[in-house]
């Protein structure tokens, strides 16, 4: 183990080599894991972990969950809404009827840039709510009902 002692603020430093890859590099979506930081720096999980704190109060990363924290560019658009709310906009958008098979997930999956178990979750949330049929093998899943839309309140 090195003797060295390591400079304070070590994780301020990375983030900055991390924030000038994102500036040089448009095609970069994702921030590289606690384990590629830890690898590649030479650093404890910890000042990785704050490497990540440091680029998301920037707004220059955010979390996404079931996956890594996705870089964000000024003036770019992002759909906040869950990932539910996603799956069932889309019923409406892409004018799904009922009875008609809903998307695989592995088509999902590639569409919304999400893990398998992340979009099993939203799935589920469906499922419960009475718009898609449950999962059987072999089987896809198909539309129940539509979404529907609350009406705002007129005074």
């Amino acid at each position: 183990m090195s003797q060295q002692a390591s400079p304070r603020g070590t994780f301020l430093k990375i983030a900055e080599i991390v924030r000038a890859r994102i500036d040089a590099d448009l095609k970069m979506t994702e921030l590289p894991t606690a384990a590629d930081l830890m690898g590649e720096f030479g650093v404890s999980r910890g000042v990785a972990l704050r490497v990540f704190d440091v680029l998301q109060e920037q707004g220059v990363a955010e979390r996404v969950a079931g996956s890594r924290l996705r870089v964000v560019r000024r003036g770019e658009s992002v759909d906040r809404r869950t990932l539910a709310e996603q799956l069932a906009d889309m019923i409406e958008n892409d004018r799904l009827p009922v009875g008609e098979p809903f998307p695989s997930a592995t088509k999902l999956c590639a569409r919304f840039g999400v893990s398998r178990p992340t979009l099993a979750k939203a799935l589920h949330k469906l499922e419960a709510a009475g718009l898609l049929s449950e999962s059987k093998q072999g089987k896809p899943r198909t539309v129940l009902s539509l979404p529907k839309r609350e009406e705002s309140a007129s005074p």
